[in-house]
């Protein structure tokens, strides 16, 4: 029970990364409070839906969840999408939206939930980046830029705050079965089940990654096994790197 009586939040808590974050925090003790266009299918203690491009919306998060679990000691910037495309074929709306939603709501959410956790004398946050933000792959400009900034952030945050108590790193998977990546291979007219198939052929494990295999990593992080963790990039990758 490494989170008995700690307080998490989780944003993206509805994707399938996020449903198995919630689920082995709340297995270990935790309390959570999930946050996603829609929670009503979520197992947690309080439920907080809502737009991640709402800037007021992730302005207020961390506080809102304060409230609802009577603290806050841990938070899980998980939300995140992806546009695909080289440039020349990326819109503005590509563009505005992974930088809201990427970008700028773990931002918002940091900067309040910092103020909140030096208040209480300290506190874990795991952001989600991507090995893609790290090294870059092709065709994906916009969310390769995007993960590359959540990563800078964290290692900057992660400097900055810990005389403070507050530990902040990051995550950075490769490819994920998540119901995202599935969707985005029905997109391009593919089979989900054959394209990851193929996939794992690429991985020198044998297989992609599962939500799971994320979400433990997240939950390290997040727990007093990471003490000593500060601005650190965790690549899950089963080996493969980006190509």
């Amino acid at each position: 029970m490494r989170f008995a009586g700690k307080k998490a939040l989780v944003t993206g808590a509805g994707g399938g990364i996020g449903t198995s974050i919630v689920a082995r925090l709340r297995q270990e003790g935790a309390v959570v409070a999930a946050a996603d266009i829609a929670t009503d299918a979520l197992e947690a203690e309080a439920h907080l839906p809502g737009n991640l491009t709402d800037r007021s919306y992730c302005d207020a998060l961390p506080g809102r969840a304060a409230d609802a679990l009577g603290g806050l000691d841990i938070v899980v910037n998980n939300a995140g999408i992806i546009r695909r495309g080289v440039i020349t074929e990326t819109s503005d709306e590509d563009y505005a939206l992974s930088m809201a939603i990427n970008v700028e709501a773990p931002f918002r959410v940091c900067r309040a939930a910092i103020a909140i956790m030096a208040e209480a004398g300290g506190g874990a946050i795991v952001n989600v980046s991507s090995c893609w933000g790290l090294r870059p792959g092709p065709n994906h400009p916009v969310y390769v830029m995007s993960k590359a900034a959540v990563a800078s952030l964290t290692q900057c945050l992660g400097r900055d705050h810990a005389h403070q108590g507050i530990r902040i790193n990051a995550v950075c998977p490769n490819e994920v079965d998540t119901p995202m990546i599935r969707s985005g291979f029905e997109i391009r007219g593919l089979d989900p089940d054959t394209a990851i198939a193929e996939l794992d052929k690429t991985v020198p494990l044998g297989r992609i990654a599962k939500p799971e295999d994320i979400a433990d990593v997240i939950l390290f992080l997040a727990s007093d096994q990471a003490r000593y963790m500060c601005g650190a990039l965790v690549e899950v990758n089963g080996g493969k790197p980006v190509i």
